[in-house]
């Protein structure tokens, strides 16, 4: 027998020493002894069940709900059954672990049951017909009506919450980010909007003088009112309304001018 192998004999026989004194005497010193053996089954399972799982649930807390399933097993283990404590215990602790799963899951049940059926629906038809099926197509093959199969489809896009804390990868780079790091700002500037503004607005200034750029900006981009254009730029009102009459008459040639360039 190897020295490897040997080792391994000794420490078997140790192990059932302690659980045999274990379950004599209850100490909880040998206890934690074989909490802390078969600690590594517990991280094993929870990576296991960690990877099918959305991204925001932590191994951590998996591992924690499946330590109390482990504490559970030792404490409920028959040393008579002749079943091996690896093959009882991993029971344990996956159901401990899914019983936390399942606390933490809000959907009611009945719920999650439509969305899969709507689900299978879905991605039967989308197989039969090689497109999307309609509201009606799914109604009939659920064997509702219409009105039922939208009532159902209220219901059950509860379930497509998702959290904003969650990782989400960019195409072009490893970078990590959340989810609510790629929404879009309405507030933010729009970089496109912003450059054909600059586009029309040199179209349509070109040509004129200062005093008629100022005219058309101050009355067309800054909302300002021909009296107060005329106070910014030390010219009576009826002066400002006769400047921008004849801008506007002057555009509107460049205009008609442009339009029949593009036309020929």
């Amino acid at each position: 027998m190897s020295a490897v192998a040997t080792r391994k004999a000794k420490d078997s026989i140790k192990i059932e020493e302690v659980w045999r004194e274990y379950k004599q005497t209850g100490d909880t010193n040998l206890r934690n002894i074989l909490i802390e053996k078969y600690l590594p089954l517990v991280k094993y399972i929870a990576e296991r069940l960690l990877a099918k799982l959305p991204q925001n649930i932590e191994l951590d807390d998996l591992q924690s709900a499946g330590i109390f399933g482990l504490m559970d097993a030792v404490d409920g283990f028959d040393l008579e059954r002749g079943v091996k404590f690896e093959t009882y215990c991993t029971t344990r602790i996956r159901g401990a672990i899914l019983d936390e799963l399942r606390s933490l899951d809000w959907v009611p049940r009945i719920v999650r049951n439509k969305a899969n059926r709507i689900e299978q629906a879905w991605k039967g038809l989308e197989v039969e017909l090689g497109r999307a099926p309609t509201d009606l197509e799914m109604a009939e093959r659920l064997s509702i009506s219409l009105d039922e199969y939208e009532e159902m489809l209220r219901e059950a896009s509860a379930i497509t919450i998702v959290s904003l804390t969650d990782k989400a990868k960019e195409d072009q780079s490893s970078k990590s980010l959340r989810k609510i790091d790629l929404l879009e700002d309405k507030k933010a500037i729009d970089p496109e909007a912003e450059l054909k503004k600059k586009e029309i607005t040199d179209f349509v200034t070109r040509g004129l003088s200062r005093k008629e750029r100022l005219i058309i900006l101050l009355y067309y981009y800054e909302d300002l009112t021909m009296r107060e254009i005329g106070a910014t730029l030390n010219l009576s009102e009826s002066r400002v309304c006769q400047l921008h009459s004849r801008i506007i008459f002057r555009l509107k040639s460049q205009l008609r001018k442009f339009q029949a360039e593009l036309l020929s």
